[in-house]
């Protein structure tokens, strides 16, 4: 057990996939906007005519196509630095190549890192040949071996094991799509995309890779509902005579709202650190039934990322529409519910200990 948590091996995905968020933000920006506006993601730009919005959503789709390969080159990097980029980089192409997908990019990304450090660790070279080694010995070496490990070994049991996951998935019955449903938004929710939210993902990008999009829409609606129902609890509490922010806090809404509705959730962290313990459980509460009702109501987007973008993606956009609103609703009356009423002149009081920590007169001393 020692030894496996010496290879870091959570580490080195959570690192992969901090590179890869970037990548499906961008590209699932493109195919949204793309597919919004009547764009075809399967068109051939070359052989037929074809508007802007067609474009970009082959731009996006062809992003997205290669997530395998980018999750196997940020693991291989993660773990072997720069020799570990180009056997990362052709033993995901590879994965790709027969059908492995994305656990077969994961799994290829590991084997070609640990191949490239081990080479570089125990291959033993004549001196005239060490400055060949990161350019040349080593990924050639370890992409050899390690393609062959991903076509002989491994390819087509990740290929069995992901088909059956796949065939389990689409026959959950209505009360294990809202348990299923509910821990994906309650895990996804509650570290506003932190390692927990970037496990889950990596777990539900899996999956639609293999065709079942509920699950991430599910964990991209949980995304982009927690900040507009920090915002919506604002408005209850107002409603109520109550008050559960603080001018500072208000100020940050202005921009966390906003940012949600794109799909980005760590606008509200700054509202959550000030008050973590009910922040967290309302976005638990809220993420717990957006989640649910997402995977209940059958909403499937087609692209990972997006915010309110996904949802002309959806072949049922309604049940996206109805999964938000189930989530705002719910963050917002639980933390306008639970949140502590915040008078003018306890955020005035605050406000004197924090300026008083910062400039302490009496560690002032005149040599």
């Amino acid at each position: 057990m020692k030894k496996i948590r010496q290879l870091n091996l959570k580490g080195h995905l959570l690192t992969a996939i901090s590179y890869l968020i970037p990548i499906v933000c961008g590209a699932g920006f493109l195919i949204a906007i793309g597919m919004a506006f009547g764009g075809d993601p399967g068109l051939d730009l070359i052989a037929s005519e074809h508007t802007l919005w067609d474009t970009m959503a082959v731009m996006g789709a062809a992003g997205l196509g290669l997530l395998p390969v980018i999750i196997s080159t940020g693991i291989a990097y993660s773990i072997a630095d720069k020799p570990g980029i180009a056997p990362g980089f052709i033993v995901g192409l590879t994965a790709n190549a027969v059908g492995a997908g994305f656990i077969g990019g994961i799994l290829g990304g590991f084997i070609s890192g640990y191949l490239a450090i081990s080479l570089i660790k125990y291959l033993k070279v004549p001196s005239w040949a060490k400055g060949l080694m990161p350019m040349l010995i080593v990924p050639l070496l370890a992409s050899f071996f390690g393609g062959l490990i991903m076509v002989y070994v491994i390819g087509a049991p990740i290929m069995g094991l992901t088909g059956l996951l796949t065939d389990l998935l689409n026959g959950l019955g209505s009360t294990s799509r809202v348990l299923f449903g509910g821990i994906i938004g309650l895990l996804s929710g509650i570290d506003y995309g932190g390692p927990i939210n970037k496990t889950v993902f990596a777990f539900v990008l899996t999956l639609q890779a293999e065709g079942v999009n509920g699950p991430i829409t599910a964990l991209q609606l949980v995304n982009t509902a927690t900040p507009i129902g920090f915002g919506l609890a604002y408005f209850i509490a107002k409603f109520f005579n109550k008050r559960i922010y603080s001018q500072v806090e208000v100020e940050t809404l202005k921009s966390a709202v906003p940012m949600g509705f794109i799909n980005i959730v760590e606008g509200v962290i700054p509202l959550v650190l000030n008050d973590l313990a009910r922040g967290i459980f309302a976005t638990a509460v809220g993420g717990a039934i957006g989640g649910a009702v997402s995977l209940t109501l059958g909403a499937d987007a087609t692209v990972p990322f997006g915010g309110v973008l996904m949802i002309p993606t959806m072949s049922r956009p309604w049940a996206g529409v109805l999964a938000l609103l189930a989530n705002i609703l719910a963050t917002g009356l639980t933390l306008a519910l639970i949140k502590k009423h915040v008078s003018v002149e306890d955020e005035a009081l605050k406000v004197n200990d924090t300026e008083e920590d910062d400039l302490d007169m009496e560690e002032i001393q005149i040599i």
